[in-house]
């Protein structure tokens, strides 16, 4: 009698599990990403600090439109996902969440996106925001994804929206800064997908989904990592002539990016050399695209705070 009692889980527990549950919809860590790309804009198009309240609407409608989009995509990719061994334990394949409320959810997340960026920041901003989760879930989900090996370089034009988002915040209107911005992040999405991709390249396989590593072989995609890798970093640095800013930027820029090239040209190297699986070292590249974005966009936001 009282073994029932014990193992029964309590009405909390049932509802920290549904909590959790819409939570792990939204992709919190592609949300951060997406957030580290947005602030720092804003340090940049105010010259210095924002209005903090400014800040704090902008990052809570940004993390509402990413938050939205990512449900989307979960709900319109469950059957892959259940195939992929990454991704078959989110909340759609385990059926811990039923699509048609992840689809509430997810239109919920863009209203309030959309409100939270029109009255909080500006209407400009809001716009941005719905274009960047309509280019998200219509044009890379439901279309490229699964069509083409093209599918993340103009996919990831969504991801690129963050910087016009912050920097329209702040000033109303868009200019060529944010625009260089967004090329940085659009250059820098494919070295950071396909390395990625490499290490689940048989999971991308079994569902189908024509990642560049799947239908390429390994020497042309490190080469395709090295190129687009070299244009990102030439593309940082048009935004010191171009914002303007002052000397720590640019130095930041060639430092992180002499290391992202280095690492490009080592993982081209192995792969030529024939070199698979975890001796490729694809993973490295990967987390050092992370911390190269995120530390780049720093300096984008702590440049007018000491130059």
């Amino acid at each position: 009698m009282f073994s029932g009692a014990v193992d029964a889980p309590s009405a909390t527990a049932r509802w920290t599990d549904v909590l959790r549950a819409y939570i792990a919809l939204t992709k919190p860590r592609i949300i951060e990403l997406l957030l580290v790309t947005t602030v720092p804009a804003m340090f940049l198009a105010a010259g210095g600090v924002p209005p903090w309240g400014l800040v704090g609407w902008t990052m809570l409608g940004g993390m509402f439109a990413a938050a939205s989009a990512n449900t989307f995509n979960c709900v319109i990719d469950a059957d892959i996902d259940e195939i992929m061994r990454r991704t078959r334990r989110r909340p759609v394949p385990r059926h811990q969440v039923g699509k048609v409320p992840a689809l509430v959810f997810g239109v919920v997340l863009g209203i309030a996106a959309t409100l939270v960026l029109g009255f909080g920041a500006n209407w400009l901003s809001a716009l941005l925001a719905l274009a960047a989760n309509a280019f998200y879930v219509f044009v890379y989900t439901m279309w490229l994804k699964r069509r083409t090996s093209q599918n993340i370089v103009w996919g990831g034009i969504a991801g690129c929206f963050p910087p016009l988002i912050g920097w329209t915040a702040v000033t109303g209107e868009l200019a060529l800064a944010p625009f260089v911005l967004f090329a940085v992040v659009f250059f820098w999405t494919p070295p950071h997908t396909w390395a990625l991709a490499f290490r689940y390249k048989d999971d991308y396989a079994a569902a189908s989904v024509p990642m560049l590593p799947v239908v390429r072989p390994a020497p042309h995609v490190a080469k395709q990592i090295f190129w687009y890798t070299l244009v990102t970093v030439v593309v940082s640095l048009v935004l010191w002539p171009v914002a303007p800013t002052g000397w720590l930027y640019p130095a930041v820029a060639v430092v992180l990016g002499g290391v992202f090239i280095v690492e490009a040209a080592l993982l081209w190297r192995r792969a030529r050399a024939g070199l698979a699986g975890a001796q490729l070292k694809a993973m490295r590249l990967f987390h050092w695209s992370n911390t190269y974005l995120a530390l780049l966009f720093l300096a984008v936001a702590v440049d007018p705070l000491v130059t």
